[in-house]
């Protein structure tokens, strides 16, 4: 087994990342005793319910890659530049749905990928910077860390092997 050597993203990329980012996150949930659906609604990407705990959540997804050497940098997650924040449009999303907002965060690199879920209201009191422009989930390994030990934040990791060298 060994490593695999490098990401070379095609002209597609971001969209595939985001609806992969989705549909691992739908796996995820639904191995776990959640209904799940994809929905295409502003604010939010996936509806999940849990019968046994009646908890139904709207979760806004965030996908992206990181090369090598670009493995810590941070994810934006919500704008609060514009009059019609991403913030507000989640919120209104699940109050029409009724549900509470989630925050999904899928992080791939070179060797390993990261998903993280947590609520918007515990991410607002415990990472959130106050009067940012920009919200963000940051992956440095001091906040990785932090992450981990948080128990309200669900964390699954993933490494890729490469079994048997593909050759193009």
């Amino acid at each position: 087994m060994e490593q695999v050597s490098s990401i070379d993203k095609s002209s597609r990329h971001q969209k595939i990342i985001g609806d992969f980012g989705e549909a691992i996150l739908c796996n995820w949930l639904s191995r776990s005793g959640f209904e799940v659906t994809v929905i295409d609604h502003t604010g939010i990407d996936i509806i999940a319910y849990n019968k046994r705990t009646g908890k139904r959540l709207g979760i806004t997804v965030k996908s992206r890659t990181r090369c090598e050497g670009k493995e810590d940098e941070s994810v934006n997650l919500l704008s609060n530049l514009r009059k019609d924040r991403d913030r507000t449009k989640v919120k209104e999303a699940c109050k029409a749905f009724a549900c509470k907002p989630w925050i999904g965060v899928y992080v791939e690199t070179t060797n390993y990928a990261d998903i993280y879920l947590t609520s918007l209201e515990h991410y607002d009191k415990k990472y959130r910077k106050k009067d940012r422009v920009l919200d963000d989930w940051k992956m440095a390994e001091k906040y990785k860390k932090q992450y981990v030990s948080d128990e309200q934040i669900k964390h699954l990791h993933i490494k890729f092997e490469n079994l048997k060298r593909w050759k193009w």
